[in-house]
């Protein structure tokens, strides 16, 4: 029986298994694993709280690749629906399933709950404060681009959500990169990944920060990145909040400094909104690379779940 790992955050993962979870991602990214099916005879529970297209496709897909056969759960499908609770839900699911990758959106601690258990592997595909699959899309994407993560220069621009979150804990801890947040006031990182991202990057010899406003961006930047203005299952309270966020778009204006930059989004985008189309469709964009790696990225993470 195959031993199991869970991933409900960037937290969970020692260096080398980031490291080779990245280095992973982009082997399958670059085409170069051979046929395998390390996950012949697995179930995989897919169930998405929320909407989503890439993380969902991508898991589904990723798993049928490795050999898995998947159960596919929509919001209204589960008894959490009828009151039964997420425990009980919990512990019959690791009776039935190998893996369980799960959007919820919600609170990371139910996730924790269904993850006290040594049968079945629980992965975050994201909850309320944290997209870990996300991150690792992202610094595969980075390791096929520029066949490193080490040493890059990453302009983030927009809300400080659950995939600025991530990215923050993950890059961190690569040596010699550059990863400066410019969110809108009152919408910046939580406290939490904030001081995490800043201690890591003293520890791993890297440079973060984190600024409310668009002045003195840094130049020669190798990313630059944004997300939408508005996080699947969230609203904002501010009913002006658009007037905080306008500053924050990214247009081609970005680029003057930083001319060799390529654009990152983690998609679904809003042109118009915190991107402009022709930054979006233009050719610094590898947007779209960098959503089909999502599929490589699931499967290097379903694969590394059931070693």
């Amino acid at each position: 029986m195959a031993s199991i790992r869970h991933l409900i955050s960037i937290d969970d993962l020692d260096d080398a298994d980031l490291y080779a979870l990245v280095a992973r991602g982009a082997e399958y990214s670059a085409g170069s694993v051979g046929p395998l099916a390390p996950l012949a005879g697995d179930i995989v529970g897919v169930y998405f709280g929320k909407t989503s297209t890439r993380t969902r496709t991508a898991f589904s897909s990723g798993a049928l690749r490795l050999g898995a056969q998947i159960i596919a759960y929509g919001p209204n499908d589960l008894q959490l629906n009828t009151g039964e609770t997420s425990e009980d839900t919990g512990r019959v699911m690791s009776r039935m399933l190998d893996v369980l990758v799960a959007r919820t959106a919600g609170d990371p601690a139910e996730m924790r709950a269904w993850a006290d258990q040594d049968r079945m592997a629980v992965i975050n595909a994201m909850s309320a404060d944290e997209h870990p699959t996300q991150a690792l899309t992202d610094l595969t994407t980075l390791r096929r681009q520029f066949d490193r993560v080490e040493g890059l220069r990453v302009l983030y621009v927009g809300e400080g959500n659950n995939t600025a979150s991530a990215l923050s804990l993950a890059l961190t801890r690569f040596p010699g990169v550059e990863l400066a947040l410019r969110t809108p006031q009152g919408y910046g990182l939580a406290s939490y990944y904030r001081e995490r991202a800043a201690e890591q990057a003293l520890a791993y010899g890297t440079v973060f920060s984190e600024r409310h406003d668009m002045e003195e961006l840094p130049a020669d930047v190798d990313v630059v990145y944004t997300t939408r203005w508005q996080t699947t299952g969230t609203s904002k309270p501010d009913p002006d909040w658009r007037t905080v966020f306008a500053p924050f778009q990214v247009t081609r204006a970005l680029w003057r400094t930083s001319p060799k930059a390529v654009f990152m989004h983690d998609l679904p985008a809003h042109r118009g909104d915190e991107v402009t189309a022709d930054v979006l469709d233009g050719p610094m964009s590898i947007a779209f690379a960098q959503a089909e790696n999502k599929m490589h990225s699931a499967m290097a993470v379903l694969e590394w779940c059931r070693m």
